[in-house]
């Protein structure tokens, strides 16, 4: 039974940090891909960023400002948010694959966590 377990969501002001956590339980190991999703209001859930086997991926409109880590040894993946936009609020979920090959596509993900929202305002 794997379990994801999102934390750190919140409401910020624009321009702020929020540091999300995904604590991963189960047969989730170092190799398996993790990644973020978002989903905002009225929208389709979208690809923000990946750690694979120590690469990393990230949509074009949060570069430079996301960063995302991975404790193996914590079995946990972050996602480090500097910079907050407005457009930036969404709930937030955390995925892991046993698709090796797994990086953008939430098709490739069989685990999500529960989401955490991120409100950022004006």
């Amino acid at each position: 039974q794997v379990q994801l377990v999102e934390s750190g969501g919140g409401l910020v002001q624009a321009g702020g940090s929020l540091r999300l956590s995904c604590a991963a339980s189960g047969r989730i190991f170092s190799i398996n891909p993790m990644s973020w999703f978002r989903q905002a209001p009225g929208k389709e859930r979208e690809f923000v960023s990946c750690w694979n086997s120590g690469n990393l991926y990230y949509t074009e409109s949060v570069k430079g400002r996301f960063t995302i880590s991975r404790d193996n040894a914590k079995n946990t993946v972050y996602l480090q948010m500097n910079n907050l936009k407005p457009e930036d609020t969404a709930v937030y979920y955390c995925a892991a694959s046993t698709n090796l090959r797994a990086t953008r596509g939430s098709d490739e993900y069989n685990y999500w966590g529960q989401g955490t929202s991120v409100t950022v305002s004006p």
